[in-house]
């Protein structure tokens, strides 16, 4: 029996689908469930799984865009599975039989060398007129091949020379052209989108995170211990005083659609995490609710998916605020862009030692620069700025504003 296999839907509104990979060669004998294509939509990469086990044939290439039920492959379910779970391996080709040797043909009389050019005092040199012009476009003589008697320079050389543009030194000087996935063709495509049709502006602030610290190295090992192995994290800290600063200021918690604005009660942060398809924006739900246990569990959880490609749609879908760190790649400052159809994301950077003014002394602390990018249509200045220095003053007073006075408590120990 010979089974069609069609690309299955991926996701409400996705219409076509791109074969990123083959997992597997025409021909091969395939297990049922197993993974023989990544697919690329617009957004995820997601595995094609084999609906029966037997002998594959592709109907289509690496690179082709097939619609949602298109058929990719046919597979043979009447087919046996080759001994030891692989296709039987091609015959070995017969070894060429040792051909009798051939007569040797004589050797032809090596050329002999043609004498070598002459090389004299005038070598290289250029005379007077060549000179004066060499010094006008300034070259130097010794980028110059001389034509006159004994290789002097000329004046017809000099005219004739073109400055260099630089030598080859000899490296690798080798390109490649290869074709973007659809996903990052969409993204590229969304990234565009939202510098053209978004009023983008960025607030800029900084904070000491020398509170965050001290709970870190005093609660952590207990906290892992506790929660089998998780880790307590600045991105709990940071989704915590965001959705705190969203109930403060809800504008910044709402999207523009046509000549409306769409205002949410709930916070559902979109966190940026780096995965082998390129940067993934998975969500974490109605964050507001969750604990500092929950938030780090979930992203935890969300970041395994990307790394290990398991990420669906679903994962990424909605989302009304963004937080991305480009501190862990060592980014100082930056100007994140905004996530459309969301208004406003906030960038973490890298944590630096630095002198500030305290009370009136100068001291050490370990600082980071956060910056909001906003849709100005939608977010004032007030609100911008306001929502920042809110996250600012929760960072910096997390045991009152994020942990009710008991850190212990708010950290389930």
């Amino acid at each position: 029996m010979i089974l069609e296999m069609k690309v299955p839907s991926p996701g409400e509104s996705i219409k076509e689908v791109e074969i990123a990979t083959w997992l597997v060669k025409d021909g091969d004998y395939v297990e049922k469930d197993q993974a023989i294509a990544e697919v690329d939509s617009d957004k995820a990469t997601l595995e094609l799984p084999a609906e029966a086990s037997g002998t594959i044939t592709l109907k289509a290439e690496e690179g082709d865009a097939v619609a949602v039920g298109a058929v990719v492959c046919l597979i043979d379910t009447s087919a046996v599975k080759p001994a030891g779970g692989s296709a039987p391996a091609a015959p070995a080709a017969e070894a060429p039989k040792a051909e009798a040797p051939k007569a040797e043909a004589p050797k032809a009389e090596a050329p002999k060398a043609a004498p070598a050019a002459t090389t004299t005092y005038a070598s290289g040199t250029p005379s007077p007129a060549a000179r004066k012009i060499l010094d006008e476009k300034n070259i130097a003589p010794t980028t110059v091949s001389g034509t006159g008697k004994d290789g002097r320079i000329t004046k017809e050389d000099a005219l004739n020379a073109v400055p260099s543009m630089g030598t080859p030194t000899g490296g690798n000087r080798g390109s490649e052209r290869t074709k973007l996935s659809m996903l990052r063709r969409k993204v590229a495509e969304r990234l565009v989108a939202a510098k053209n049709e978004t009023a983008m502006l960025t607030t800029f602030n900084e904070v000491n995170m020398t509170p965050i610290n001290l709970i870190r190295n005093e609660y952590k090992d207990a906290f892992k211990a506790k929660h089998g192995g998780l880790g307590l994290g600045y991105m709990s800290f940071f989704t915590k005083a965001v959705t705190r600063a969203l109930q403060l200021f809800p504008d910044v918690n709402s999207m523009m659609d046509g000549d409306y604005k769409v205002a949410y009660d709930f916070a559902d942060i979109s966190i940026a995490v780096s995965g082998p398809k390129g940067l993934m924006v998975p969500v974490v739900r109605n964050a507001e609710n969750l604990t500092f246990r929950g938030i780090e569990a979930e992203i935890k959880r969300l970041a395994i998916r990307a790394r290990d490609g398991q990420i669906t749609v679903d994962d990424m879908t909605g989302g009304t605020f963004t937080i991305t760190n480009g501190g862990v790649f060592g980014s100082m400052l930056s100007t994140p862009i905004i996530n459309p159809p969301q208004s406003g994301i906030l960038g973490m950077h890298n944590i630096i030692e630095r002198p500030i003014a305290v009370n009136g002394k100068v001291e050490i602390h370990p600082m980071m620069y956060v910056a909001l990018s906003y849709d100005h249509r939608i977010i004032d200045g007030r609100e911008s700025v306001g929502f920042l220095v809110a996250v600012k003053e929760a960072l910096e007073n997390p045991v009152e504003l994020l942990m009710n006075g008991d850190a212990k408590r708010a950290l389930e120990l």
